[in-house]
Parts: C-alpha cells; sequence; structure tokens
C-alpha cells in the first residue's frame, strides 16, 4: 500500500485454497490421528506459553524433598501407599498441580517404587530413566516434526499454485494487457503466499513447540537427577539440589527459596 499498491490484489482465495488444502491434506495423511490431536495441543500450549515456571519448579522439588524424607525416615510399608495411590496420599495432595500431571505423577511414583523396592542399582535406574525420558522428548516433538515437514512444503505448494494460475493466464493469452497482467498477477501471489505462510506462520509456531515441549520435559530430568542422587547415599536436601542444578537459568529458583519451601512444605505435613 505504501508504495501505490492496492491491497485487495492479494485476496486471491482460490489460491489459497490450493495451497492451504494441500498442506491440510499433506498433514493428515503424513501422520497418525494422535498427532494430528497432539498438534492441536500443542499449538494452545505454544501460543499461551504453557510452561513450568520458577513457582512449579519450587513445587517439584519440593514433592521430591518431602517423598525423600518420607523413604529416608519411615518403613517401605508405609512408604508404598504413596507411590501406588498417589491419589490417595496426604503427600501428593498437598500438591494438587503435580497431581493434575498424570504423566509426571506416574514419572515420579514408578521410579519412587523402584527405590523403595531396593532391588535395583542406581546406574541401572539412571539409564532406565534416561530412555524414559529420551522417548517422552521424541513423543513431545512430533508435533513439532509434523508442523516443521509442513512448512518446508509450503513455498513449493505456492509455486504449484502459480504455475496452475499461469497455465489460467495462457488460456487468455488473446486478452487485453489489463486483463492478462490482473491474472498474472492473481498467479504470483500463490508462490508469495506460500513462502508467506511457511516462513511467517508455519515455521515459527513450529519453533515455538518445539521451546515449550523441550521446556515441559526439563522437569523429568530435574526428577531424575533427585533421585538418582538420593540413590548414590545424598540426603533430600542435597539431593533435590542436584535435580536444582538442571533447571534452566531463567526459571531456576535460589537454594534458599528451594531450602524454605522445602522446610515449610516439610512442617505443613508433619502438622497435617
Amino acid at each position: 500500500m505504501a508504495m501505490g499498491g492496492k491491497l485487495a490484489v492479494i485476496w486471491q482465495p482460490w489460491e489459497y485454497v490450493i495451497i492451504l488444502g494441500i498442506s491440510a491434506g499433506i498433514f493428515i495423511v503424513a501422520n497418525p490421528m494422535y498427532v494430528v490431536k497432539d498438534t492441536g495441543r500443542a499449538c494452545v500450549e505454544a501460543i499461551l506459553g504453557r510452561v513450568p515456571n520458577r513457582e512449579d519448579n519450587i513445587t517439584t522439588l519440593r514433592l521430591i524433598y518431602t517423598l525423600l524424607s518420607e523413604m529416608r525416615s519411615k518403613p517401605r510399608n508405609v512408604v508404598e501407599p504413596h507411590v501406588d495411590k498417589p491419589e490417595e496420599s496426604e503427600i501428593f495432595k498437598q500438591y494438587p498441580t503435580i497431581l493434575k500431571d498424570q504423566e509426571l505423577t506416574h514419572f515420579i511414583c514408578d521410579y519412587a517404587r523402584l527405590i523403595v523396592i531396593g532391588n535395583a542399582k542406581p546406574h541401572e535406574i539412571e539409564s532406565l530413566m534416561e530412555n524414559d525420558i529420551s522417548t517422552r522428548r521424541k513423543d513431545a516433538l512430533k508435533p513439532y516434526l509434523a508442523l516443521n515437514s509442513v512448512a518446508e512444503a509450503l513455498p513449493a505448494l505456492g509455486i504449484v499454485a502459480a504455475v496452475l494460475g499461469i497455465v489460467k493466464a495462457m488460456g487468455a493469452i488473446s486478452q487485453s494487457p489489463e486483463i492478462l497482467g490482473s491474472l498474472i498477477g492473481a498467479a504470483l501471489v500463490g508462490t508469495f503466499a506460500g513462502i508467506f505462510i511457511s516462513y511467517v506462520i508455519v515455521s515459527p509456531l513450529a519453533n515455538k513447540i518445539k521451546n515449550t515441549r523441550e521446556k515441559q520435559v526439563r522437569v523429568y530430568g530435574m526428577v531424575k537427577q533427585s533421585l538418582i542422587a538420593y540413590l548414590n547415599g545424598a540426603a533430600p536436601m542435597i539431593a533435590i539440589e542436584h535435580g536444582r542444578k538442571g533447571i534452566s537459568a531463567e526459571t531456576r529458583p535460589t537454594i534458599n527459596q528451594v531450602e524454605d519451601a522445602a522446610i515449610s512444605g516439610d512442617s505443613k505435613l508433619e502438622a497435617a
């Protein structure tokens, strides 16, 4: 518009129908339905910025500290009900945000149960946890890979739409320059739209999903470091310090914040 052009020229609905229709078809055919649905959830999470913040990390570390303190001071028959039925546990009930996250809750309980049983060696549990986290990360990033594939295809789809527009224009080659120019301009909008949608919308959204999902998976690494440190003989407070070091700097609480939260969380449990 600043250069004297008319914005209405960009509105070529059939060019967008071709590009977006083929893109949607590629996305649905290339991915199983659970990935298609998860991509919708991932888009919402990325747009809303649903990632663990500093308070969430403190809450998780406080839960781990409380659970490890129970495991250190109480017999097996007292601790097992907490990890067997976390929804009925007085420990987990104090942390409703974690209890709401079933995957994280099951992750904590599964490996806490292995520690309570006491038969597995630390390096065996660490290897198992690393494999588990790697699998979770791969699953979490499937929406990113799916959208990124579409983003890579969009410029070529824009060319497809443009070629169809040129074919249409060639059919009107005997028309006046005004009509022929309008048809060629409409065809070139396809190339513009494919590149624009790819590099300005889909690709940035895919990268946002990747960053969001990676931050969500990091909490599992924090839990792993804490549990492995405890297995290797560290006291609960030292164990969660190992977990705190695995948090990225932007959301990492200070050692004093974690210590204060852990102690206050423990006192609440004793009061209950």
